[in-house]
């Protein structure tokens, strides 16, 4: 006669830790959809961690194109970049596909500055001109090479990274990312422009420099 085996069971936490922390350890993009399409409704006064479909009937064509990327973006600013960007609140058709992209010109010496996009990962092509990308990981390990056009670039989602115009004219990249809208913090901005803003204490001690420093670079950045 067969001898039966009982296995123990297992405690009550290990069950816990299995049901609530191991999904949490997927760096997982947008969620799939659970329709054909689910054009965002972007007036809609509800929105769970996203936006609403339109109805079906609202539907049109012109809902799934988008031509925001056909033109140069204007660089005539401090950093002598332009992002022009198609998520969702722009094309309103990538509502709950993971997808969007963007496009990026830098002028002469442009710099797309240190910025992190904390919804997604990135690729990138160069389309033209010659541009240094580099990216620093949890571990302040940094990595960087100089692209050409048709080259190929990778940035793990949430890491700080940038993009630097080294040519001798004009550069272009499109990016694209693995969410309808990947966020955005420019370091510069997150840290020295913010409303209301950082305390100086706080900057003058994490980055141990005076006031007046601060005072400066608020001051560059228009606030």
């Amino acid at each position: 006669m067969a001898t039966m085996i009982t296995l123990p069971r297992p405690p009550f936490f290990m069950i816990l830790f299995l049901i609530v922390l191991l999904p949490s350890a997927c760096r997982c993009a947008d969620p799939d959809p659970l329709q054909d399409i689910c054009v965002a409704n972007l007036n809609a006064s509800i929105s769970v961690n996203g936006f609403p479909c339109k109805p079906l009937f609202e539907v049109k064509s012109d809902d799934f194109f988008f031509d925001g990327l056909r033109n140069e973006g204007n660089t005539t600013n401090v950093f002598g970049s332009k992002v022009t960007s198609a998520n969702v609140l722009d094309f309103p058709g990538l509502n709950t596909l993971g997808i969007s992209m963007s496009r990026v010109d830098l002028a002469h010496g442009g710099i797309n500055p240190p910025h992190s996009h904390p919804h997604a990962s990135q690729i990138g092509v160069i389309i033209k001109g010659k541009v240094l990308v580099g990216f620093v990981t949890t571990a302040n390990v940094f990595y960087s090479k100089v692209l050409k056009a048709g080259d190929i670039f990778v940035i793990p989602r949430g890491l700080v990274h940038f993009e630097l115009n080294v040519g001798k004219g004009k550069a272009l990249f499109l990016p694209a990312f693995n969410s309808q809208l990947p966020g955005i913090e420019i370091l510069a901005t997150t840290l020295f422009a913010s409303t209301p803003p950082i305390p100086n204490d706080v900057l003058t001690k994490g980055f141990l420099i005076d006031a007046k420093v601060i005072s400066d670079i608020r001051s560059k950045l228009g606030s």
